[in-house]
């Protein structure tokens, strides 16, 4: 995490480290996922008024994109899923709101979950998280995470 690899150094001027680190919101010096998390709210708000088909083709590009991005990043500083690589949290919370009505109760909610499935890592997101590697890696356990909060906002919602 930040505080266990301060020595890495990132460079926001690269524009695939900038998309990794979430904008810079990832550098943040505790809880950089709950701060990438966060630094998703707007983008999703942004999003919430695509139809649902551009909305999952839009999340799908994040995915895809977001295994050479958090790879390449995680590559350039040699540390693998450095706590500061949080474009996997962009994508879980995306995944988090599909098709979830949106206000700010729903929002909330769907933060909260998804943080607890990314941070407590149930099975099978824990072997996800520990057997996978490289961008893939670092991206499967946040989108599993996204599916289990989504699951749990359907139910809700």
């Amino acid at each position: 995490m930040p505080g266990k690899n301060s020595h890495v150094q990132f460079k926001l001027t690269d524009p695939i480290q900038f998309l990794a680190l979430g904008f810079g919101s990832g550098l943040a010096p505790k809880a950089p996922g709950t701060f990438g998390t966060l630094a998703a709210v707007p983008l999703f708000l942004l999003m919430s008024g695509l139809t649902p088909l551009n909305y999952a083709l839009l999340v799908l590009l994040v995915c895809i994109t977001g295994v050479y991005i958090c790879g390449k990043a995680a590559s350039d500083v040699g540390v693998h899923d450095h706590g500061a690589i949080v474009w996997d949290e962009f994508a879980g919370f995306f995944i988090t709101m599909f098709m979830v009505p949106v206000s700010w109760q729903s929002v909330l909610i769907g933060f909260i979950l998804f943080r607890l499935f990314d941070i407590a890592k149930p099975w099978p997101i824990s072997i996800a998280d520990k057997k996978l590697t490289g961008g893939f890696g670092i991206m499967f356990d946040d989108v599993l995470a996204g599916f289990f909060a989504l699951a749990i906002m359907h139910i809700i919602f």
